[in-house]
């Protein structure tokens, strides 16, 4: 397998890479307001309007729309922010920023949103609805919960303990293993399990390696014993690493976008890699990975020390 590092602002590198050359893209962008990862004026996420930073998204992501196979899938996480236009520091209210988030604040000059006081944003869901609009199909909402949510000091909300993947695809039909994600089922009886009807193009395939069964009135009906398709609440604890970086998406669920968008030997794409960790996981499923990040390469290298066969540079197209 071969892993790919791209040093730079992905709006510039992303028309470089070969038409139709990435089956899966796994990615969360920086979140707005949030964090400032490098010094680059180009860095995402600095914008000074939600409108701004959507904008900014939806450019990204039609640069993707070339670059992604036609049965290809878009597995993008984001997280939100509340208004807050009273405040220095945008999301993060002035003082406590270095407090929060280090010397990586965003900064103490205030952001406009045009909402009232400590209105959730939306952001995720303005981010979808804009892909939508340019012509992505909307596929599903997962909810990634945090079993262990990080506190926050507020008593008039509940604490936040989720943040939103979305499943986007080109096209109707599209490539998704559902074998590859199956859960277990919560009850071992036909009802809860996934099946497979004899001639059905839109059947399940039963999971390898399950105890399937037919039902006594239904003989066209095979289920798969103890596994169900997979939910949309996808509980997986949030994974630090030991490095400069302060927001990494978790290994397993990038490993679990990954085996459901793409096949062995397929190549996935992360156009904001960050500390590398979707280049890690594909790497590690037996995928090419394609990285493009303003900074981190170091990190990136490093943590793909030994777990990647070869690395090499990508072949560009105009």
């Amino acid at each position: 397998m071969t892993t790919t590092l791209l040093s730079g602002d992905c709006r510039e590198l992303l028309p470089t890479l070969p038409a139709h050359s990435v089956q899966t893209i796994v990615t969360s962008p920086p979140y707005w307001r949030m964090r400032q990862y490098t010094d680059d004026p180009r860095e995402l996420g600095q914008e000074d309007t939600p409108a701004a930073y959507v904008a900014a998204l939806a450019a990204v992501f039609a640069a993707c729309w070339r670059v992604l196979r036609d049965d290809g899938t878009l597995w993008l996480n984001l997280g939100d922010a509340y208004a807050n236009d009273s405040k220095w520091g945008g999301a993060t209210g002035g003082k406590a920023t270095a407090g929060l988030h280090g010397a990586g604040g965003p900064g103490r000059r205030k952001v406009a949103t045009g909402l009232p006081a400590k209105s959730l944003i939306g952001l995720p869901w303005r981010v979808a609805f804009a892909l939508q609009d340019a012509g992505w199909v909307l596929r599903s909402e997962i909810i990634w919960h945090k079993p262990s949510a990080m506190p926050e000091s507020v008593s008039d909300r509940p604490t936040r303990a989720h943040e939103t993947l979305f499943l986007f695809a080109k096209q109707g039909r599209y490539f998704y293993d559902a074998a590859a994600i199956a859960e277990a089922a919560q009850e071992h009886h036909a009802a809860a399990a996934s099946f497979k009807r004899s001639g059905n193009k839109r059947s399940t395939a039963v999971v390898p390696g399950s105890t399937a069964t037919h039902r006594a009135d239904r003989p066209d009906v095979l289920y798969s014993g103890g596994t169900r398709n997979a939910r949309t609440v996808w509980s997986i604890a949030t994974a630090g690493i030991p490095d400069a970086h302060y927001a990494p998406m978790p290994e397993a669920l990038a490993r679990r976008c990954i085996l459901a968008g793409s096949r062995l030997g397929d190549t996935v794409l992360d156009p904001f890699a960050g500390s590398g960790t979707t280049l890690r996981a594909a790497v590690s499923l037996e995928r090419h990975a394609v990285g493009i990040d303003l900074g981190y390469a170091e990190l990136q290298a490093r943590r793909l020390d030994g777990v990647q066969i070869a690395m090499t540079a990508l072949e560009t197209t105009p």
